[in-house]
């Protein structure tokens, strides 16, 4: 009973944080349309696992998703920066915030890098 009831607090701090994700996408609409698009999924990602909370049992396949896919982000954004495709630093922003600056150059500028 207490490893499901810390299960639904870390699903609704972690659907808060991604929910979070609106402000910024508000923001960033015009500059960059591929970060808005990746933040609209983290939004709505968040909307759902804050639904799943309530009962998480039956929403296994839906939590296994959110895990793996961050997961999955975090490593490719680790072997970019492990290759100098980004800048390092990104890393802990997008550690943090679970931003992606992907387009940008190496200064943080905002300007593309294509």
């Amino acid at each position: 009973m207490k490893r499901e009831r810390v299960l639904k607090i870390v699903l609704v701090v972690v659907a808060l944080l991604f929910c979070a994700a609106v402000y910024p996408l508000m923001l960033m609409a015009k500059q960059d349309p591929a970060l808005a698009m990746m933040m609209s999924l983290y939004a709505t990602l968040g909307v759902f696992l804050l639904l799943a909370s309530r009962n998480p049992p039956a929403h296994r396949s839906l939590i296994a998703f959110a895990a793996w896919s961050s997961f999955a982000h975090a490593s490719v954004m680790a072997v970019q920066a492990y290759l100098g495709l980004i800048a390092r630093r990104e890393l802990l922003g997008v550690a943090t915030l679970g931003g992606d600056r992907r387009g940008t150059d190496s200064a943080g500028s905002g300007k593309a890098t294509c």
